[in-house]
């Protein structure tokens, strides 16, 4: 099969792969709607401490009051009182795929998750709507002190890790979404890795949306520490309806000196999915980050995953790879910040457009005032596959410091008709 072949049929076998659902039969299921009065249930349902509720009210406020954005894509038709924002699709957790209600475990055995674990992976998490249904890590890795569990168990059994570094990377009034988020989140990772523990297999969660007007609102905090390494890895996959869903996820990653992370995401959900995430890490001396970020699916993804480069010699990486077929927006791109001395970054976009659709990059590059030393490239790479499709570039560049070696390159290329066939 030819370049041209495999580009002409991404999408093609969306429905038949990833398109299904399962009737539902869900052991809570909130009604439709955002108040106070559901962010209180959110809470109660999950037994958490006083502050995570207060935290979570606050987050409603600042949600209320944050306009909507006017920037990137069109949320005009996003109707917030037509979404269902907590599904609990069981009572437990399960750490064995067969412990699953039959028609959950039949999703998960359609989507490879199962198989993969086996042969690939040395842990999994499988979030189901709002909770997560499935955990795993290995015994060997949880022996050396690594910590992988659902947000919501590390909130019950490390209240006071989580509650040091929540929203502090990602504060809850960021931006309209991620205080979205803050108010409503259930689910996601959180993990820890000690101080020279290499975690050589990767970690997977798996974020999976049945209903139909579902919110899904994980948030994950990882935490990597001193001279460390995860590589961890999400995918996303939901079915076609005739009506909207809202994924809105927060990511905070925090890498201590001479730590390693790499965060891979396989974005895949289904055209009728609004996908608006913030992801953010801060890097600190001689640490390095890595985002590698595609996005295949959605209806509308607006995402910008950020590296604030902390600590000197730290090292950051972002690659953004997006695909807009037919009534698809990608505005996708990725953000690095110098702030200490001697840092580097690398920022690379590669998009393709085709069947009307629109994919592009957005971009933030800073050196803040002292980061002397720093080195950093941005490259954006453009494919349009026909005259009905469009690609847009966005970048934005800060400098405040002189001693600063910076380098920025753009291509946009178009098939013709001739070269297609």
């Amino acid at each position: 099969m030819t370049e041209t072949e495999v580009v002409q049929g991404i999408g093609t076998d969306y429905e038949v792969k990833y398109g299904f659902h399962v009737p539902e039969d869900y052991f809570f299921k909130s009604g439709k709607g955002l108040s106070h009065e559901l962010v209180d249930a959110i809470s109660s349902h999950k037994n958490e401490p006083e502050w995570m509720r207060k935290f979570r009210h606050k987050s409603l406020d600042y949600f209320y009051a944050r306009p909507m954005p006017t920037w990137g894509g069109d949320l005009s038709t996003i109707d917030f009182d037509d979404i269902y924002y907590y599904i609990r699709p069981t009572e437990n957790q399960a750490n064995s795929w067969e412990d699953l209600p039959a028609d959950i475990k039949d999703t998960w055995d359609k989507l490879g998750i199962p198989e993969a674990e086996k042969k690939y992976l040395a842990g999994v998490g499988a979030q189901y709507e709002s909770e997560v249904v499935y955990h795993k890590l290995q015994e060997e890795l949880e022996n050396q002190g690594v910590i992988f569990l659902d947000m919501d168990s590390a909130l019950r059994e490390h209240e006071d890790i989580v509650r040091e570094h929540m929203a502090t990377i990602i504060p809850q009034n960021d931006n309209k979404f991620a205080a979205l988020n803050s108010a409503v989140w259930s689910g996601g990772s959180f993990i820890y890795v000690p101080p020279g523990v290499r975690v050589e297999l990767p970690l997977q969660a798996y974020f999976r949306i049945n209903a139909a007007n579902m919110g899904q609102f994980e948030r994950t905090l990882i935490i990597v520490d001193e001279d460390a390494y995860v590589h961890y890895v999400e995918g996303c996959t939901a079915p076609i309806y005739t009506t909207d869903s809202l994924h809105s996820a927060v990511v905070e990653i925090i890498v201590r000196k001479g730590g390693r992370c790499r965060y891979t995401t396989i974005q895949n959900w289904s055209n009728n999915v609004y996908n608006l995430v913030t992801k953010r890490a801060v890097a600190h001396e001689n640490a390095t980050m890595e985002w590698v970020d595609g996005n295949l699916g959605s209806k509308l993804t607006m995402k910008y995953p950020a590296i604030w480069l902390m600590g000197e010699g730290a090292h950051g990486e972002v690659l953004s790879i997006a695909f807009g077929g037919k009534g698809q927006h990608q505005d996708a791109g990725g953000k690095c910040v110098h702030v200490a001395p001697n840092t580097s970054s690398v920022i690379t976009s590669k998009s393709i457009s085709k069947d009307g659709g629109r994919a592009g990059y957005r971009g933030l590059l800073e050196v803040a005032k002292g980061a002397h030393g720093a080195k950093s490239k941005v490259v954006c790479d453009a494919l349009i596959l026909d005259d009905e499709s469009r690609s847009d570039t966005y970048p934005y560049i800060r400098v405040d410091e002189n001693d600063v070696d910076l380098g920025h390159e753009a291509t946009v290329s178009k098939i013709g008709e001739e070269q297609l066939f």
